[in-house]
């Protein structure tokens, strides 16, 4: 029988396909591996693997850009935690009992539940960072809900103190003060991440999943809020902000991400100075739309938000097939030096592909499938390293990060076809 090679399975190219060879990995004396492709077009050639190199840990940056990261994520994660328990403390003194507190936690959680499925459909290719995810969540639920909180109630006791209406107080804080400071607690929490991981973001899409993150935790908090106080009303008000709109907050901020990670993409580094603003006010007039129209009109629901919420899911669907495209174009750049085959490119940009190639790794076994799924996810990364680097952001580790990539998604293959 023979030894089955790098494309075959059922994503195999048409028979009589001519491709370039593969590289050839041998290994020297001190176990190190070297590789003789061909270098792709526009960044120059692969760093040689050998024990005369750089080994990959000594990159200028790599050790201590990852530390101080790490600490500062921590250190925000820990404070926008204790916001949280602040809300929750709030919560807790408004309400007649525990059990009030308990069943508005947990109706709050079915909404958030279907927020973040809908996230992960969106990152399901390459998974942003847990803790920078988690991070996300609690600055949306803790950071942003407490300042929100503090600035709205504050508006709405001087706009009503001077005044003396309280219900054109309540309408200023919903139109004026509730979309600007809500819109800013959360779009900051996104450029947090962004500023402190920027490697995270390779585009609008990677910006709409920290920004739904953000907004998802922000509409748990809030959602608390409102069961709480309005606990007489609490299946009135579960139905419209549970079921009705559970996305109202997320498409908000979504506004601000896509601006953050689109300037991601562009060359200068200073981009997102001026393209977040743009974000920003886009979902600042949203959200005062969505407050001042159709809270006051209801059936504009029908005839304005869930066109619009269509319309959301439309763009978002568009910038996923995009950002397959260009993953396809950036592993067929290494496919022309022969570490992919154009099968296995074409297997690694399409839903139905993947699947298929996780379901024929499964048949070989769990040590094929654990390959797989790290091949599948090592090779999102590489396309999303070039990527960086075409655009102009490749870091001073880049060779090395490259090469330990190409290792470790070449070492996977030969794991699920039984070559390791």
């Amino acid at each position: 029988m023979s030894t089955p090679t790098p494309g075959q399975g059922p994503w195999a190219p048409r028979p009589g396909y001519q491709r370039a060879r593969l590289p050839q990995l041998s290994t020297t004396a001190s176990g190190a591996p070297h590789s003789a492709a061909a270098p792709p077009q526009g960044l120059g050639p692969y760093p040689p693997m050998s024990p005369s190199g750089p080994p990959p840990w000594s990159a200028s940056g790599t050790g201590s850009s990852g530390g101080w990261r790490r600490i500062v994520s921590t250190i925000l994660a820990v404070l926008c935690a204790l916001g949280l328990v602040v809300v929750l403390v709030v919560v807790s003194a408004s309400a007649s009992d525990m059990s009030q507190v308990a069943l508005a936690t947990l109706l709050a959680l079915i909404p958030l539940g279907i927020v973040l499925l809908v996230v992960f459909w969106i990152d399901r290719w390459e998974r942003e960072p847990w803790g920078m995810m988690l991070l996300a969540f609690l600055w949306g639920a803790g950071f942003s809900t407490v300042i929100s909180l503090v600035v709205n109630t504050t508006t709405t006791v001087l706009v009503a103190e001077s005044s003396y209406d309280l219900e054109g107080a309540m309408l200023v804080s919903a139109v004026v003060s509730a979309p600007i400071i809500e819109e800013l607690t959360k779009g900051l929490g996104v450029l947090v991440v962004f500023l402190i991981w920027r490697r995270t973001f390779n585009g609008a899409v990677d910006g709409i999943v920290y920004a739904a993150v953000v907004a998802g935790g922000f509409a748990f908090a809030e959602n608390i809020l409102y069961f709480v106080r309005y606990y007489d009303l609490i299946v009135e008000v579960f139905i419209l902000r549970g079921v009705f709109s559970p996305f109202t907050h997320v498409i908000f901020t979504a506004f601000t991400g896509a601006a953050i990670g689109f300037s991601a993409r562009r060359r200068s580094r200073a981009a997102w100075l001026w393209c977040t603003p743009i974000g920003l006010v886009c979902a600042i007039v949203l959200h005062a739309f969505w407050n001042g129209v159709i809270a006051a009109a209801p059936q504009y629901y029908f005839l304005v938000g869930i066109p619009f919420f269509i319309s959301c899911v439309g763009m978002i669907i568009w910038l996923r097939w995009a950002e397959r495209m260009n993953m396809r174009r950036r592993l067929a750049d290494y496919s022309r030096a022969g570490w992919f085959s154009p099968g296995e490119v074409a297997m690694l940009t399409t839903g139905a592909g993947r699947a298929q190639g996780r379901r024929w790794a499964t048949a070989r076994g769990p040590a094929a499938a654990r390959a797989m799924a790290d091949f599948q996810k090592g090779a999102a990364a590489l396309a999303q390293l070039r990527q960086q680097a075409v655009d102009g952001h490749a870091g001073g580790d880049f060779a090395a990060e490259e090469r330990r990539a190409l290792e470790s998604i070449t070492h996977s293959r030969r794991v699920f076809l039984g070559q390791a």
